[in-house]
């Protein structure tokens, strides 16, 4: 195995596959920045190109955009509050307020640190573990996604800000908005109002957009009397050695969660993503930061991203089943190369899929000096005046919302998104608890009346089978640290 990895790396770097990679970098960050451009389309788009070049060469190029644009969404997210893709929702969190502390060259660093070195770890397991996770993966049925979905609801206690009352309220608002649409059991038409473009429910990308994006623009035109902002403090691009040791713990364990998380099919970045910032805010030892530009709060959720970027091809390379969209689009690209994903291609095609696993430890590399040469430049977007912000911002978000499905109603989903997170911002209720509903809800739902269907109605299957009962166990050690906490919080109040 390490002999045919290095074979990869010698092809990579003696071909014009490291050329193509390291474009498809530069193009996925460029496409993970713009709002809308997501890495999966950028990916689609490119996938024609493939034909004309070498299966090694065309699969690096699509690695290289895949891997780009998940790191790229972290960018607006931290200057503009802006996320470029779902995957950085979390990341904005605590690097937004970072960037306003005057420290957006810092945020933008930890950020490029930790998803090189996330995206590193994610991509030494696929290239050494790939068939053993694949094993554990394939296990997972309707009761232990539903139970993975309760798990990352409980993320909810950990994004909620101050009131935990505030924080559920507005995370039951995401789950009603998941509702919309066609049951996925019984097929009956839901809260549609005779709409034929509720049928579908709602895109995840223009509430996304609305609700941080929108609703800041909003709030930026409330302000306008403010022409000129001060000038933001731009500190030295990167972290100190005693920075970089707080957060290598909780890269190496995000890294570990976002890898496995991407290897569940049917999963994704962002709640691989939000599933780590839970984590790092659980066992962190300054857990009161997060919210407010905590270094942890934005290297725990880049670090867990990138690497479900690796664990996604995990299922893809060694069942021929997509881990999430991105991955769908590259296994169709692999089968017109006429490639056939699963065990035999390790065998039959050993130089094409270490070679595809030599750039995906390469894209990595390339995306800490694209990410650190160009952090200085991308903090400078602070100090443009804010009406020309908030118009960038307003611009994007419109060409965001119809890039998905180039339609208006997205347009108008995404405006009145905006609208809501607005007045939650004006009534101070958290906003990341509506996107957890939002990405939770379908998969809680849907897998749920998958299990009662084949249980027939009997929940003790949640507690015969193991992989079930490790997530009933982590989901009550979680309940039971937020409660204890907040009982602790008030007797330190009192």
């Amino acid at each position: 195995m390490i002999t045919y990895l290095f074979n990869g790396f010698e092809f990579l770097f003696t071909t014009m596959a490291a050329p193509a990679l390291f474009g498809g970098v530069v193009l996925g960050i460029i496409l993970g920045v713009l709002p809308g451009l997501t890495a999966t389309m950028g990916i689609a788009l490119l996938i024609p190109l493939t034909y004309y070049v070498s299966p090694s060469v065309g699969l690096s190029m699509l690695i290289g955009i895949f891997a780009g644009g998940i790191y790229g969404g972290s960018v607006s997210a931290i200057l503009l509050k802006t996320p470029g893709t779902p995957a950085a929702g979390a990341t904005l969190l605590d690097g937004y307020p970072m960037a306003q502390n005057g420290y957006a060259g810092k945020a933008i660093a930890i950020a490029t640190i930790a998803s090189a070195i996330g995206g590193l770890i994610g991509a030494l397991i696929l290239s050494f573990l790939a068939p053993q996770i694949a094993k554990i993966a394939v296990r997972f049925g309707p009761p232990e996604y539903v139970l993975l979905g309760i798990y990352g609801l409980t993320m909810i206690s950990y994004v909620s800000g101050k009131s935990l009352v505030k924080g559920l309220f507005a995370g039951c608002i995401g789950l009603l908005i998941s509702t919309f649409g066609i049951d996925p059991i019984t097929s009956v038409p839901r809260f549609t109002f005779g709409t034929l473009n509720l049928l579908t429910g709602f895109e995840l990308l223009p509430i996304l957009i609305g609700i941080f994006a929108m609703s800041q623009a909003i709030e930026g035109v409330r302000d306008s009397r403010e022409v000129t902002p001060p000038q933001i403090k731009l500190t030295r691009v990167g972290i100190s050695v005693k920075e970089f040791l707080r957060i290598l713990p909780h890269i190496v364990k995000s890294a570990f969660i976002g890898t496995f998380v991407g290897a569940v099919p049917g999963t994704g970045t962002d709640i691989a993503a939000f599933l780590s910032y839970g984590e790092a805010k659980r066992s962190s030892k300054h857990p009161e930061e997060f919210g407010n530009g905590s270094i942890e709060g934005v290297a725990a959720p880049e670090a867990g991203n990138n690497a479900c970027v690796n664990g996604a091809m995990i299922p893809m390379f060694t069942l021929g089943i997509p881990g999430e969209a991105a991955t769908a689009v590259i296994l169709g690209g692999l089968m017109v190369l006429g490639l056939q994903p699963g065990p035999l291609l390790f065998t039959d095609k050993p130089e094409i899929i270490y070679t595809v696993f030599a750039s995906t430890i390469t894209s990595n590399i390339f995306m800490i000096v694209l990410g650190l040469l160009g952090a200085r430049f991308f903090a400078k977007v602070l100090s443009l005046p804010k009406s020309v912000i908030v118009s960038f911002i307003f611009v994007f978000s419109v060409l965001g919302a119809y890039s998905m499905r180039n339609s208006m109603f997205d347009i108008i989903i995404m405006m009145t998104a905006g609208l809501l997170g607005y007045i939650f911002s004006v009534l101070d209720y958290p906003v990341p608890p509506v996107l957890l509903g939002v990405i939770l809800g379908p998969l809680v739902e849907s897998n749920l009346g998958r299990t009662l269907l084949v249980s027939d109605g009997n929940l003790m299957i949640f507690f015969k089978r193991p992989i079930s009962i490790f997530f009933i166990l982590i989901i009550l050690s979680t309940i039971v640290s937020n409660i204890y906490k907040h009982y602790k919080s008030k007797r330190v109040l009192q």
